[in-house]
């Protein structure tokens, strides 16, 4: 018989051992890093992308906040500027809020049960006004505070009550639901409290309306509006107004009274401290 070949050395055994081990280790090292990095990629490919920026509103009211779309805010704030131009209290705000709210959530509706329209679902068969007029904010907000004015001692009756007796309407208790947001909503808007209207944008707004802001400004706010000093809550009133209005106009700040609204952040900050004047920014005119 031949010889047995000679046996290798431990040591080199070992070594070779120690390689296909350490070889082992390295190739798991790798499959664990390449899955590692799949699910990474996994994960971003699964993570949706952020949400844009929800164009809208806020009143603030102790721990209650109450959302209003930009057309509900801008609806609201007319609905508020002519209470106050035709010099009625705060309490006329509340009511007429509560009654749009209940009859078309603040929205301007061109439909209605019958011939119901607008704001209020007034009827122009019932000596409202003529279908154009009762879907104008402006003349609408004015035929129900002029009709709230005539019934007896309004001002001291619970908000339903007196919506009520301007409304006429099939649900005489609707209104009632309404009075805590409607009365949050006044407080804000009439300037009982400071920069209570937030709103935010999308993207900044643009000025291409051809409708002048002075005049319409006018003729929902009434006269002394921008350029000379107010009184707090009349200050409040105007600027919150600005502020609901501001993609109708390219409204892109609004101060008043040490606050700054910017429509970049859609928040208030600190400004010009003590200043009496309701100031604006607006975007370039561009063709609409």
């Amino acid at each position: 018989m031949p010889p047995a070949p000679p046996s290798r050395p431990a040591r080199t055994r070992r070594v070779r051992r120690a390689r296909r081990t350490g070889l082992r280790v390295a190739i798991a090292g790798v499959a664990v890093v390449a899955l590692a990095g799949a699910v990474v990629g996994l994960k971003v490919l699964l993570t949706p992308p952020a949400p844009p920026i929800a164009a809208g509103c806020a009143v603030r009211s102790g721990s209650l906040t109450f959302d209003l779309s930009l057309d509900q805010a801008a609806n609201a704030t007319t609905i508020t500027a002519v209470g106050k131009r035709l010099g009625l209290p705060d309490h006329a705000v509340t009511v007429a809020l509560a009654a749009a709210l209940q009859e078309s959530q603040l929205h301007n509706l061109d439909y209605g049960d019958q011939d119901s329209l607008g704001l209020f679902q007034q009827r122009p068969s019932q000596g409202w006004g003529t279908a154009a007029q009762v879907t104008t904010p402006r003349y609408a907000a004015a035929a129900f505070f002029e009709h709230l004015a005539a019934v007896p001692n309004w001002e001291n009756l619970p908000v339903t009550v007196a919506a009520q007796s301007v409304q006429r309407s099939g649900a005489p208790t609707a209104y009632a639901q309404w009075q805590t947001e409607a009365r949050a909503l006044a407080i804000a808007l009439t300037g009982e409290i400071p920069a209570g209207l937030r709103c935010q944008y999308p993207s900044l707004p643009t000025n291409t309306t051809a409708v002048s802001l002075a005049d319409t400004m006018t003729g929902e706010l009434g006269g002394s509006t921008l350029g000379v000093a107010l009184p707090a809550a009349r200050g409040w009133t105007v600027a919150t107004w600005l502020v609901g209005h501001a993609t109708e106009f390219g409204i892109l700040t609004v101060s008043f009274d040490g606050q700054v609204w910017s429509a970049a952040t859609g928040t208030w900050a600190t400004g010009a401290v003590g200043d009496p004047v309701v100031r604006i920014t607006r975007a370039p005119a561009t063709p609409g």
